[in-house]
C-alpha cells in the first residue's frame, strides 16, 4: 500500500498560540485558514487546529497516562515517524526551546524495535511524539 498523508484535526485554546507553536517553533508551513481554524503541514501530513473557545486561555486538556519504560506516557497523543538522522536534527533544534514531557531517548536500544522518541505539550495540552527509526520499513511493526 502506498503511503498517504493523514489528516488530523485538534483542538487548541489560541490560534496565535498555535501559529507561534506549530509554525514557528516547529516550523510547519501555514495553509488555508478562518478566524477558527488553521491548516499546517507537519511534515506532509495535514494538522488542523481548531479553536475552541470553551477551553479559556488558561484551560488546558486533560490526558491519561499509560506506563511506558518507567515513564507516564499521554493518551492520546499524535506525531511523526521520522528517519533516525532527522529525529536527531528536530532533538538537537527542540533542546533548549521547549519543555519536554519525556526528554529524547532511545528506547530498545540494540533490539528490532529500536528508536529514538520524545514527548512535548502544544500551549493547548495536545500531546505530541516524534519517533525516529534507523530503517524505517523494517523497523514501523516489527515484533
Amino acid at each position: 500500500m502506498q503511503l498517504t498523508p493523514f489528516h488530523l484535526a485538534i483542538q487548541v485554546r489560541s490560534l496565535e498560540e498555535a501559529r507561534e507553536f506549530y509554525g514557528e517553533l516547529l516550523g510547519f508551513t501555514e495553509g488555508r485558514s478562518s478566524e477558527s481554524w488553521i491548516d499546517f503541514d507537519m511534515m506532509g501530513h495535514q494538522l488542523v487546529t481548531h479553536l475552541n473557545p470553551g477551553i479559556g486561555e488558561s484551560g488546558k486538556i486533560d490526558l491519561l497516562a499509560n506506563q511506558v519504560d518507567g515513564y507516564g506516557v499521554p493518551v492520546p497523543h499524535f506525531g511523526v515517524v521520522l528517519t533516525f538522522r532527522d529525529w536527531q536534527a528536530l532533538v538537537s533544534r527542540l533542546d533548549g526551546q521547549i519543555e519536554f514531557l519525556i526528554e529524547p531517548y532511545v528506547r530498545f536500544e540494540g533490539l528490532v524495535g529500536e528508536q529514538g522518541t520524545m514527548f512535548f505539550f502544544d500551549p493547548t495540552g495536545n500531546a505530541i511524539e516524534f519517533k525516529g527509526f534507523k530503517d524505517i520499513k523494517s523497523q514501523l511493526f516489527e515484533k
